[in-house]
Order: structure tokens, then sequence, then C-alpha cells
């Protein structure tokens, strides 16, 4: 199983899925974690610094690679937090999302996923106004 990592740096657990610059993709076997790559996001606005415009719509951002495409073979996404329509898009193309309350890093934030001691789907939410 793949589980990606919403990250800014490739370090820290992102606190806002979608101000990600990138995911840090495990590839795990039970609780081990057999290797890991970064992949680049190019595909949200919030990445490129737009939250909200004053019409109410954020520009399409520049894409190579859809974020589905990105992560498509991950069954799972982690992260600090995430809109409820990122979490339902995430559900709908069988990725679940999973929120970490907390700063950690994208180690420690598989480590607890795979510890079980939180839940494996979450509603989606965040702090800003969407």
């Amino acid at each position: 199983m793949k589980i990606a990592v919403a990250t800014i740096d490739g370090i820290a657990l992102s606190q806002h899925f979608g101000q990600s610059q990138g995911f840090v993709v495990f590839d795990v076997n039970g609780t081990n974690v057999q290797s890991r790559e970064f992949r680049t996001n190019s595909d949200t606005p919030h990445n490129q610094g737009v939250c909200h415009h004053e019409d109410g719509d954020a520009p399409a951002a520049p894409t190579s690679v859809s974020l589905f495409e990105l992560l498509s073979d991950c069954g799972v996404v982690l992260c600090g937090g995430m809109g409820a329509g990122a979490a339902n898009s995430m559900q709908a193309n069988g990725i679940k999302p999973v929120m970490i309350p907390g700063v950690r890093s994208a180690d420690d934030a598989v480590a607890v996923y795979l510890s079980g001691t939180i839940p494996a789907v979450q509603t989606g939410f965040c702090n800003c106004s969407h």
C-alpha cells in the first residue's frame, strides 16, 4: 500500500492539504516502510498562494499532472487539515483522507497512521473559509 503525506517542504506534515507543495509517498508492507519518494504538487491554486478571489473563484493553476493522477496509486493521504470538498473528491477517487492534528514530520505521521491510533477516514475540515 502507498501512503501520501501532504508536505510544504518535503519533511513536515502540511497543515493545509491545498497548500502542499508536494507529497512524500511511502510504500509500506504491513507496518514496515519499504521505500519513499517525493512528488511535486502543481495542481491546486492554493499551493501557489491563492485561497480566495474577490469574485469567489480561484484561478486555475497551471498543471502538468492532475492531483488524482499524482496520487492514483495511493490508498491514503495524510495531512493536518483538508476542506470538505477536497476530502469528498479524494474519497470519490478511492483515496482515504486522514487528518492528523498537530505539527509533525511526514515520518511521524505515517508511524501514527500505521500504529492504528487514528481513524481511517475523517470528515474534511480546515480553519480557512472554504
